[in-house]
């Protein structure tokens, strides 16, 4: 029967799709851009092959349907695959009541082997359809001598090099047994948690982070220089064997693998085999199920007749074999459209740009948000409101953006900016210097942030209130009983037993108490009693408990120690925070700007009318005074060219800021200040805000040299001396122990060195002891402890 002439349109509309299909080979295969979700892709090559099955004139040689993929690129040496790397037919999900209507491709695939070969239930290898880059391996007397890409399938790349930095890859093979010539074929991946670890380091450093882990895993392999390609986080799995010369193998595929296991070769730990139609599906669900926790990712499953002989019977057709098959999951990636982009203030504060999408099915789910990471990612991508995106689901992970379709792009668009207040609170959205996250700076009042900070300010280490766990925070926030954390010193007994009222509520249940005609209030009234015992903290807990954006224990103490008072911690700016030891730029910022907001001020306030108090205050350390000068408010502003010589000498003239002011550049300059830096000064300070800013930095030294003591205070008695704490004590907490020996001028370390001054040791002390003793320090029991401390009045 003579098969229909293909009219215009539909010579026209292959043409089409050939172009689209060649670039998208071209710009996956040669450049490592794709510009096109797999769903898309697979779309248009199945509509191509429609059209080419119903009018064969329009079938030709150079059709994508008759390849596998782009040709090598010249930037390597070209290999000429001995046995074509040839791909496989894809089977899809269809519309239908029973399995076999919903899988009708691979049921019509395990039919004909069934009707070819004459045989019942066939057995298959099924494997995961890894989603990586393809690769041949050769091997001459077990030892690796080339490996090649896929390339168009029969000519590929010559990546050797590269291949030997993958330590997955055998470099010669174990046991014995194997040809003299041996091709094992299978798949460079990158694992999804090393993809991405590496591509949260990208966007720290600044630099384009990969699309998704296919393409990392092409593109490593694609480097011209293999030391590249050795720092990029790569794994193996082998599924195959192409030319075998001077040996043979198993019978069957699955025995090959077990095979190419003995000799080294990773093998995908799902590889199982499977009888019949059903015991394919029954496979396919298995997997599907697991998908999602797979460690890489995968985007089908692949049956393969398992005997070779049965494999050879069955031949090939066009650019694949007619005794394997790849039965495809539903796409994880998929185009859709940005119809906003807004921020999502997370638990800690960060600011995370979520695009607001139309939904769009992607790997089975329904999605209608993606994460944009930060605002660095935005700019990177360029995603603007109305672009078509293609969005990425890996697994569990939350939706994100993969690329953005350029030639789609509406005429209006405009390049996205990041807000600068929080769109919860209000509060001002700061970024760290060199960091690619902007935090919000509300803390105490930020109602996103409301549970962690809760959380926070009662732990042990902060405000240590016994009792107050993340489910109780939990339910106090969703019952909309607390706020910020002064609303914890407002609630009683009553208070929780309404909460735990609401939540046995909302849970559906009615606890055995209340049947009985009695309410149990012993947890609410220890609860109670543990936050009214909370009040009576000291300044660096009180200060950590704030949860202040870089405010660790240590530098809680630090602020506590050279300021005295949460009054002078709370109005300090900061450039006179940046004078105190190990508080840089950074630090100093996120200080001053929770402290500027005036909610975070006002949740303060209610903290100490609530009764906090702090019984270690007490004036600034004596040793601020030689770092409030007018030369250390000069230094911290950091005017070009305006060195530490010329600023002592300004300070050494002039005994204000406003002096120096009043003076001007040419009076600076017959002090001895140099012409460039003094004309650099005068620009500075012409700026009103500058001015303004050090004028408050001038205010806040003066407050503080004048609360200093009035002569210098005796060396606390432990001053510079260094201790650590190791193993159980019986007497003090480590906590304890360690604030007494800090209040008495001690620094406590977490690891020995040759400068320590002792180690005290408790029960089942480990390798700090063994290096105490290796460098000689001297060890001390906890009797010492007690005794040093009961010394200097501090004791137990």
């Amino acid at each position: 029967m003579p098969q229909p002439i293909a009219p215009p349109e539909a010579v026209e509309r292959a043409e089409i799709l050939r172009r689209r299909i060649e670039d998208a080979n071209y710009r996956y295969h040669v450049l490592d851009e794709p510009d096109i979700a797999d769903a898309d892709y697979d779309r248009l090559m199945r509509e191509l092959e429609a059209l080419e099955a119903q009018y064969t004139d329009l079938a030709s040689d150079d059709s994508p349907t008759r390849r596998v993929g782009a040709r090598a690129t010249g930037g390597f040496a070209e290999v000429v695959h001995a046995v074509p790397m040839l791909s496989l037919g894809n089977a899809f999900e269809q519309d239908g009541d029973t399995d076999r209507e919903k899988y009708r491709e691979v049921a019509d695939f395990e039919r004909r082997i069934e009707q070819t070969l004459d045989r019942k239930a066939p057995v298959f290898s099924v494997e995961p359809k890894l989603d990586g880059l393809a690769i041949s391996l050769r091997y001459e007397d077990g030892v690796f001598v080339q490996g090649a890409t896929r390339g168009d399938g029969a000519v590929g790349e010559d990546v050797t090099a590269n291949l030997r930095t993958v330590k997955a890859i055998p470099l010669r093979l174990r046991g014995t047994g194997w040809p003299r010539v041996l091709e094992v074929r299978g798949e460079v991946i990158m694992p999804r948690a090393a993809f991405e670890v590496f591509n949260e380091r990208a966007r720290a450093a600044g630099e384009k982070p990969l699309a998704n882990p296919r393409n990392g895993a092409a593109g490593s392999l694609r480097q011209l220089d293999p030391a590249v390609t050795a720092k990029r986080p790569l794994a193996f799995f082998a599924y195959a064997v192409g030319r075998v010369e001077g040996g043979e193998l198993p019978d069957t595929h699955s025995a090959t693998l077990a095979k190419l296991r003995d000799w080294g070769f990773p093998v995908s730990p799902e590889v199982d085999t499977a009888t019949g139609f059903d015991g394919l599906i029954a496979y396919f669900r298995r997997i599907g199920e697991k998908r999602n926790s797979l460690p890489y990712d995968i985007d089908g499953v692949v049956y393969k007749l398992d005997d070779y002989a049965g494999q050879q019977e069955m031949g090939f057709v066009s650019r694949a074999p007619r005794w394997a098959i790849a039965h495809k999951y539903p796409a994880q990636e998929q185009t859709t459209k940005v119809e906003a982009i807004e921020i999502q203030i997370g638990r800690t504060g960060a600011a995370t740009p979520v695009a607001r999408l139309t939904p769009v099915q992607v790997g089975g789910v329904t999605v209608t948000n993606a994460t944009l990471h930060n605002a660095d990612q935005v700019a990177r991508l360029d995603v603007r409101i109305g672009d078509s995106v293609i969005v990425r689901r890996a697994g569990d992970v939350i939706p994100e953006v993969a690329r953005v379709v350029m030639e789609r792009r509406p005429a209006n668009t405009v390049p996205w900016k990041m807000p600068s207040t929080c769109p919860v609170c209000g509060s001002e959205l700061l970024r760290e210097e060199g960091a690619a996250a902007y935090r919000c700076s509300g803390g105490l009042i930020c109602a996103a942030q409301r549970k962690e900070a809760l959380i926070h300010f009662a732990s042990r280490r902060a405000m240590d209130i016994d009792g107050l766990g993340d489910r109780f925070v939990d339910a106090l926030v969703e019952f909309d009983m607390v706020h910020t954390p002064a609303d914890l010193y407002a609630l009683t007994v009553e208070s929780f037993v309404r909460m735990k009222a609401l939540a046995d509520e909302r849970d559906g249940s009615i606890p055995e108490t209340v049947k009985q005609g009695r309410i149990a209030t012993k947890w609410a009234e220890n609860l109670v009693a543990s936050i009214e015992a909370s009040k009576r903290s000291t300044l660096p807990r009180f200060l950590f408990a704030l949860g202040i954006m870089h405010i660790g224990e240590s530098t809680a103490k630090t602020l506590a120690t050279w300021l005295g008072s949460l009054e002078h911690v709370r109005h300090t700016p900061a450039p006179v925070l940046r004078v105190l030891p190990d508080i840089g730029d950074e630090v100093a910022t996120s200080i001053a700007a929770f402290f500027e907001q005036e909610g975070n001020q006002a949740v303060v306030d209610k903290l100490l009318a609530a009764g906090v108090v702090f019984a270690d205050e007490g004036a600034p350390s004596p040793k601020l005074r030689d770092r409030l000068g007018l030369d250390v408010l000069l230094d911290a502003a950091k005017v070009p060219k305006l060195g530490p010589k010329s600023t002592a000498t300004l300070a050494k003239h002039y005994d204000s800021l406003d002096a120096l002011v009043k003076a001007g550049e040419h009076q600076w300059i017959v002090a001895g200040v140099p012409q460039a830096a003094a004309t650099n000064l005068a620009t500075y300070l012409a700026d009103a805000e500058h001015l303004a800013a050090l004028r408050d930095a001038d205010t806040a030294m003066r407050r503080l040299a004048a609360a200093l003591p009035a002569k210098a205070a005796s060396a606390l008695p432990l001053e510079g001396m260094t201790y650590v704490i190791t193993g159980t004590m019986e007497t003090l907490k480590r906590d304890d122990a360690t604030e007494r020996l800090e209040s008495l001028g001690a620094k406590v370390a977490g690891s020995v060195s040759k400068k320590t001054t002792g180690v005290f040791a408790g029960e089942a002390a480990g390798s700090k002891l063994d290096k105490a003793k290796e460098l000689g320090v001297p060890v001390h029991t906890e009797a010492d402890l007690v005794a040093l401390l009961t010394q200097h009045g501090v004791a137990p």
